[in-house]
């Protein structure tokens, strides 16, 4: 009797513990864990779990129940923040997935049931199981998020061993022994290390192919291997290095920079390595580290520890990733070597030497070596390139002078933006490597700590050549190598039914092809073989020019033209004296003879400059206007006007081509002086068509020929790089105490 009342206690506790667990999986209500509304958007919960999962991340919470709240608040995140989940549950109370683990439940009403009371391959599965779990997992467990957008990314710089485990696994109980000694070992040496718990992140479990616990995989490259051994100590450690390309040695640090350095190790103590100890003066009894650049008889740069921590090698590694004079063999170096320059604080410049490969060019570089390793500084960068190689990059630089054909050459640069546009001087005869290149060298690198502006010259350079990459064939041969091997692992290690979207591909393309086949050889073909070859259409030189142009540029245009107004004594107040802060007028003076040359000119100039809304362009008559202009001139230092140019009729000077920036609420302005033409005399210009960038009320539509266009035009030859200057707020200014009267 007492026997038979004990087995009815014991059944109704079960079914009350059935009852509850019912329950609670029921009111499961991810609005209310994150105590937010049903209208709430995006940016509110994502808040409102931020502000959750800081307050209740176990690591930070002590509470006895504060993993099970974070898994909880995690879980309902992740159904918020997907549209067709919450879409879903708004719905049927429901996300609308099966996601149990580790065969699939068929009943939905008891969804939330098993997801948490299910059969496990050992026991019942109840949330208090969850406390046998090993505190020192918990520091590497991963969530499917944080797995895509960090662990993935990051494989790509070191390998990563990850296990699957899940509670009541009497098996992973068993390995957690051997697992931390391996995890103490491998991560100070730079392994990453992961925990999935198969129980409360199922699908990422199914998405790493693991269908039982314990599993032990290993990532590398973004891909996913299997361990299959038995897990011990040694069988762990060959499995990680295995992950490793086969030329790299044991140290995992070397991953890390096998684009950029190659390593090999000695054992100083084995016999036949003292001559080596004693030629690089090596103490057999602390490790040592050697960097060696050029010169392999001497290492740039040595290190000596007692105890190699992973930070010292990675510090010293990276200080020490380029040559002296590395070589710029593909963009992705020369974005690394030459940065684009951030603000006129933080310049950046780049010493490039243009020379050839062989024999006849050795002295010249050892000698720019020399010059490197005696001038290294962190604002300045020497590499160099082979003419031929790079035969783009060196015409943009070079411009196919005469006196550098053949020789090699110095030139020194700053990276204005992305797209290649560069502001650089070229040395001005050829580099030859003597004393007095070099004191001509470091003279200009004296001079640009004080006067950015002597890199007077600007071009947009073209991308380099990837000289490294390998051709179609070999590139078409690696792929198709790593697809096999990818193929091979799956069928020989991993589950068949992560196979199936595999197969069934194949099939699809089999089928496909045979249909093709097959059609094909009962179709009259007699058409397509008639039908004549299509005509290549010849590139538009005038097109590709306009594209070049547009990609040198720094900031956007809105327009398709720039829009130049006169300044009259009408638009004065509005344009000037009124003049927004923070805004200012570019004001081109100009006569009536040489106004359309000049404003085509102008156009061209200040075209990459007309995105930015604080700047307008406006010109001025000096026919109308000179006593004002003089007046303002009067106020700027050495506002000299050109020599020896003056105006045939009234015998005044010739202001044409000045432009002035002017700042109407601060009242001040920069001034733009001519560029003085070599040839005095000139040339008769030719007439150039009516430039569409220009737009004007009066001179748009025309064109005309005036005699020394030609020359006129080379006034503005500098006005681009002027404009650079005015926007770094690096020119001069003037300041003046009103602004005079336009009459």
């Amino acid at each position: 009797m007492e026997l038979k009342k004990l087995s009815i206690s014991l059944v109704v506790v079960l079914v009350l513990v059935l009852v509850l667990q019912i329950l609670s999986a029921v009111d499961f209500d991810p609005y209310r864990i994150l105590g937010v509304s049903r209208t709430s958007s995006q940016a509110d919960i994502k808040k409102a779990y931020k502000k959750l999962a800081r307050e209740w991340h176990p690591d930070k919470n002590k509470d006895p129940g504060a993993e099970d709240k974070f898994i909880q608040i995690s879980k309902a995140y992740e159904i918020l923040s997907n549209e067709e989940k919450r879409s879903n549950f708004d719905r049927y109370g429901d996300v609308g997935e099966n996601q149990g683990y580790p065969q699939q439940q068929q009943h939905r009403q008891f969804h939330h049931f098993h997801e948490s009371f299910y059969f496990d391959e050992s026991f019942f599965h109840f949330p208090f199981n969850s406390e046998r779990r090993d505190s020192s997992d918990e520091k590497y467990l991963l969530h499917f998020s944080h797995y895509v957008n960090e662990i993935v990314p990051d494989s790509f710089k070191k390998p990563y061993l990850i296990k699957i485990t899940s509670d009541w696994c009497f098996s992973c109980i068993h390995i957690e022994p051997v697992w931390k000694e391996v995890v103490q070992e491998l991560e100070v040496l730079g392994v990453g290390i992961g925990v999935v718990h198969a129980g409360y992140e199922r699908r990422l479990a199914h998405h790493l192919g693991a269908h039982s616990t314990p599993s032990i995989l290993g990532l590398i490259n973004g891909k996913i291997s299997f361990f299959h051994n038995a897990v011990i100590r040694e069988n762990l450690r060959q499995f990680v290095e295995s992950l490793l390309p086969g030329n790299l040695i044991e140290k995992l640090t070397a991953f890390a920079y096998r684009d950029y350095l190659s390593f090999g190790y000695v054992y100083v103590g084995l016999r036949g390595t003292e001559e080596l100890s004693r030629q690089y003066n090596i103490n057999v009894y602390t490790p040592t580290m050697m960097i060696f650049k050029e010169h392999v008889d001497k290492p740039a740069d040595v290190i000596q520890a007692r105890e190699m921590k992973k930070q010292l090698i990675d510090d010293f590694l990276s200080q020490n990733k380029f040559l002296l004079a590395a070589r710029l063999t593909n963009q992705k170096l020369f974005h690394e070597l030459c940065p684009v320059k951030k603000s006129h604080r933080q310049r950046k410049y780049c010493v490039v030497l243009l020379t050839g490969e062989g024999d006849k060019f050795a002295r010249t570089y050892e000698a720019f070596v020399a010059f490197a390793l005696a001038n290294t500084k962190d604002t300045v960068r020497f590499v160099h390139i082979y003419n031929d190689r790079q035969r783009d990059f060196a015409h943009a630089l070079l411009m196919d002078d005469e006196k550098y054909w053949g020789k090699s050459a110095v030139a020194i640069l700053e990276r204005r933006n992305n797209v290649g546009r560069v502001v650089y001087k070229i040395s001005e005869d050829a580099w030859k490597g003597s004393e007095e290149d070099n004191f001509m060298l470091l003279d200009l690198l004296a001079q640009l700590r004080t006067d950015p502006g002597l890199l007077s010259s600007d071009t947009v350079l073209p991308d380099l050549n990837d000289e490294l990459a390998p051709v179609f064939f070999l590139r078409w041969l690696y792929s198709a190598i790593e697809y096999v091997s990818d193929v091979w692992d799956s069928v020989f290690h991993n589950n068949w039914r992560e196979m199936m979207p595999l197969l069934s591909l194949i099939f699809s393309a089999l089928f496909i092809l045979f249909g093709t086949v097959i059609v094909q050889a009962f179709s009259d073909s007699s058409d397509e073989r008639d039908s004549p070859l299509p005509q290549k259409e010849e590139p538009n030189e005038k097109n590709e020019k306009n594209d070049t142009a547009f990609s040198k540029e720094n900031r956007i245009p809105k327009k398709g033209f720039v829009e130049v107004t006169e300044l009259t004594d009408v638009t004065y107040t509005s344009n000037l004296v009124r003049l927004r802060p923070g805004h200012m007028n570019v004001v081109l003076i100009l006569s009536n003879p040489t106004k359309t040359s000049l404003l085509q000119k102008f156009a061209l100039e200040v075209y990459t400059f007309t995105g930015s809304s604080c700047l307008h362009f406006s010109f001025l008559s000096l026919d109308k206007h000179r006593e004002w202009l003089e007046y303002l001139l009067e106020f700027a230092q050495d506002a000299a006007p050109i020599p020896n140019q003056y105006d045939k009729h009234f015998l005044e000077r010739d202001y044409t081509g000045y432009v002035l920036a002017l700042n109407g609420h601060k009242k001040y302005f920069c001034l733009f002086k001519p560029h003085r033409s070599g040839d005095e005399g000139g040339t008769m210009g030719s007439c150039e068509d009516y430039d569409p960038l220009l737009h004007t009320g009066e001179a748009r539509g025309k064109s005309s020929c005036s005699p020394g266009s030609k020359q006129v035009k080379n006034k503005l030859s500098k006005l681009s790089l002027w404009m650079e200057r005015l926007l770094e707020g690096s020119l001069q200014r003037f300041y003046i105490p009103s602004w005079p009267a336009l009459d």
